[in-house]
């Protein structure tokens, strides 16, 4: 996830030929394919919040599970890793390995934290433990990174297409990753829960994920290296063949992964993992192509509400499990495994879309978010350090 800084710019009108950004000056594409993102994540993850299986999902609840599958189960995730990546690189371009480092460190340190008091689902930490890996890239050219993130991706995508061929036959089910809410658990017992699976979670996590979020934040940061997010007025071919190319090969394989969602088998399941992220990183490729070009031609219109909550993504994404935890588990509403698709979706859009005017609110009042403001006082000794495009 990439976290960012500064408060934003004054609006660039939205008719007339685009205004470039200038020196010191955040651009507003980032931010805004950062907010999208967070809400299409909340979206997907509220199937764990709430406790649904998506291949038991009928009526409007399988309506609404399909077009999740197609437009955002995989594509949110991969768009906000590349997101992470591209900010990492531009803290490393412009700061040096010690800063981000030191950043990562508290990352980790308020992801752990996410993961042991809040939910069992969070990124932040296993992101900071792989960026490690983007300290050794300060030298390599966009091309290399691109040629980079191939390797890995092409690897990981062909394991597991592999484990799903090895698996045809099978007669085991789907397997369920949610954890076992008991009615009446306390908060106190989810903490000692969740404490005692971190170290095994994350390893597991590293050692599986490990090479396709290393490729997407290869991706990112040659993105970052070409300046495509901040100047895409100088790269709408690109962004074209992206839009095109990305949407044509994406949401195809957004249909096939939202059949394989709907069987309860074990192939099935190992073979949607590649599905969903082979798909996922293509659609929000196109999605980047799409939202490039009417950034460069200054008309994102609506969209630019989403800015403000990709500003204060940090504290978004954890406000959005304190929510939905509080709301689905024993210990609040005691509301996990009552509800399909399609409410828990409604109530996911609910949540996200409030946290925009409220990140605004924050912008203007403050500057950043609560934990945005933490970060920035713990890597660099005081809370009004600003750095554009800051992940």
């Amino acid at each position: 996830m990439t976290l960012p800084a500064e408060p934003p710019p004054a609006p660039a009108p939205e008719t007339g030929p685009p205004r470039p950004v200038g020196a010191g000056e955040r651009s507003l594409l980032p931010d805004v394919l950062r907010g999208l993102a967070l809400l299409g994540i909340l979206v997907v993850n509220v199937q764990d919040f709430a406790g649904f299986r998506e291949w038991t999902q009928v009526g409007i609840d399988r309506v609404v599970q399909v077009l999740t599958d197609i437009f955002l189960n995989g594509r949110s995730i991969s768009l906000f890793a590349m997101l992470f990546g591209w900010g990492a690189a531009g803290l490393l371009a412009r700061h040096g390995p010690g800063t981000l480092a030191r950043r990562l460190v508290v990352l980790f340190v308020l992801g752990t934290a996410h993961f042991v008091f809040v939910w069992h689902g969070d990124i932040i930490s296993m992101y900071a433990l792989l960026a490690v890996a983007l300290l050794f890239t300060a030298r390599l050219t966009a091309r290399t990174l691109v040629l980079l993130s191939g390797l890995l991706g092409g690897w990981w995508l062909l394991s597991g297409l592999l484990a799903g061929l090895a698996a045809v036959g099978s007669p085991a089910g789907r397997p369920v990753f949610f954890p076992n809410l008991v009615p009446g658990m306390g908060y106190l017992e989810f903490v000692a829960w969740r404490a005692a699976n971190f170290v095994e979670d994350q390893l597991g996590s590293a050692v599986y994920n490990g090479p396709w979020l290393i490729a997407l934040f290869c991706l990112g940061a040659a993105a970052q290296r070409t300046g495509l997010l901040t100047r895409p007025g100088e790269h709408r071919p690109l962004l074209r063949r992206l839009a095109v190319w990305g949407l044509a090969v994406g949401l195809p394989l957004g249909v096939l992964l939202a059949w394989l969602n709907t069987q309860g088998t074990r192939p099935a399941f190992l073979f949607s993992i590649p599905v969903r992220m082979g798909g996922g990183l293509a659609t929000a490729l196109g999605y980047v192509g799409v939202l490039g070009l009417l950034a460069s031609r200054g008309r994102l219109g609506p969209l630019r509400a989403f800015a403000a909550s990709g500003r204060v993504a940090m504290s978004n994404y954890i406000a959005q499990s304190l929510v939905m935890t509080t709301f689905f588990y024993p210990y609040g509403g005691g509301q996990f495994g009552r509800w399909g698709a399609a409410p828990a979706v409604a109530l996911a859009l609910l949540v996200g879309l409030a946290q925009l005017p409220v990140s605004a609110w924050l912008l203007r009042r403050f500057g950043s978010g609560p934990l945005e403001r933490l970060t920035r006082r713990l890597v660099y000794g005081r809370p009004d350090r600003r750095e554009p495009g800051e992940s």
